[in-house]
C-alpha cells in the first residue's frame, strides 16, 4: 500500500442533521472524483453504515471479503470495519448512515444482547438478503420518504421511530433466516468475551486465560461460541488478533515490526508465523493480495 487508508468521518451534505443521513449509491458512484479518497478502494469507516440495495447485482468489500450483493440485500457496516463498493452498472440503492453519539440516544429501548446482535459480524454474515414481499421494504419507503420531508412536524421523532422499526424488522428477519439465539445469557458471556479480547489484546492470546476472566470454565466458554458462531474460542481469539492486524497493516505507518509489539508478540518474527498460520500468508504478502483486488 502506498498511503495509509482513509479514515472516513461523517460529513453530511447539508447542515439540517441529527447525526444521522441517506445517501443515494448512485451519487456516491457520480461524485467518486471528488471525494479526498475513492470510495471504489479500502476506507474505513467512523460511523455505522446500513446499505440497502434496490436494485441490480454486484459486490461489496468488508473486512477483506467480498460479498455478492443484489436487489433487496441489506449490508450491516459497524464502526471502525473496512469497506469499499463496487459501482456496477445497474446497481443502486441506499447508504443509511448514523454517528456514534445517534446510535448510543436513539435506540434506548432496545436492549444490549439486541444491540450487540445488530452489529456483529461475528454472530451473523454483514449480508442479509431481504425477500421480496417482506414489511421491511415498506417500512424502508416510509423512512426515504421521510427524511426527504424534513420541514414535517416532529421530524426527527419519525425518523428515529422508523429507523427502530427498520432495524427491528430486520434482525426478526435474520432470526427467522439464520437461527434463533433462545438463550439470550450466551449471548451476554459472548459479548464479554469480546470485550476481554479487546482489553487485553496484548496481556493474553489463551482461551484458559479469558475463561477465568470471566468466571467460567474453558468447556463452558467453548460450547458457547460453538453454538453461536460454529467456533472455538481460541478460533475467536485468533479471529479477532488477525482482524486488528490487517486492519493496523493497510496503514502504510504502521510496520509489520511495530504492529507486533503492539499486539503484544514479543517478537516480530513470533507475529509474522502467526499470521501465516492463521491466514496462509505472511504480512507482506497480504498487503500484495490486496492490491491485486
Amino acid at each position: 500500500m502506498t498511503k495509509e487508508i482513509p479514515h472516513i468521518e461523517f460529513n453530511p451534505a447539508t447542515t439540517n442533521n441529527f447525526g444521522f443521513e441517506i445517501v443515494p449509491i448512485k451519487d456516491i458512484a457520480k461524485s467518486k472524483n471528488e471525494h479526498k479518497h475513492n470510495p471504489e478502494l479500502p476506507h474505513q469507516l467512523k460511523f455505522y453504515n446500513l446499505i440497502f440495495f434496490t436494485e441490480g447485482f454486484g459486490r461489496h468489500f468488508i473486512d477483506f471479503k467480498w460479498y455478492s450483493v443484489q436487489k433487496n440485500s441489506l449490508v450491516y457496516l459497524t464502526k471502525d470495519q473496512v469497506n469499499a463498493f463496487e459501482f456496477s452498472e445497474g446497481l443502486n440503492g441506499y447508504c443509511i448512515i448514523f454517528t456514534e453519539e445517534y446510535f448510543v440516544n436513539s435506540f434506548l429501548n432496545l436492549t444490549n444482547d439486541f444491540v450487540f446482535r445488530l452489529f456483529n459480524p461475528e454472530l451473523f454474515s454483514p449480508i442479509l438478503q431481504i425477500p421480496k414481499k417482506s414489511e421491511f421494504v415498506n417500512y424502508f419507503n416510509l423512512l426515504l420518504n421521510e427524511y426527504g420531508n424534513s420541514q414535517s412536524f416532529n421530524h426527527k421523532n419519525i425518523i428515529n421511530s422508523l429507523l427502530t422499526i427498520l432495524i427491528s424488522k430486520a434482525e426478526n428477519l435474520k432470526q427467522n433466516l439464520t437461527f434463533h439465539i433462545s438463550d439470550a445469557s450466551k449471548v451476554v458471556v459472548y459479548q464479554n468475551f469480546i470485550s476481554l479480547i479487546e482489553k487485553n489484546l496484548t496481556k493474553s492470546r489463551s482461551a484458559n486465560f479469558y475463561a477465568k476472566e470471566l468466571a467460567i470454565s474453558y468447556k463452558h466458554l467453548n460450547t458457547i461460541c460453538k453454538e453461536l458462531i460454529n467456533k472455538t474460542a481460541k478460533n475467536v481469539i485468533d479471529d479477532f488478533i488477525i482482524l486488528q492486524a490487517k486492519r493496523n497493516l493497510i496503514n502504510s505507518t504502521t510496520t509489520s515490526s511495530e504492529l507486533a509489539y503492539k499486539l503484544g508478540f514479543e517478537d516480530p518474527t513470533n507475529f509474522t508465523k502467526y499470521f501465516k498460520k492463521n491466514t496462509g500468508l505472511t504480512p507482506k504478502s497480504f498487503l500484495k493480495s490486496l492490491s491485486k483486488d
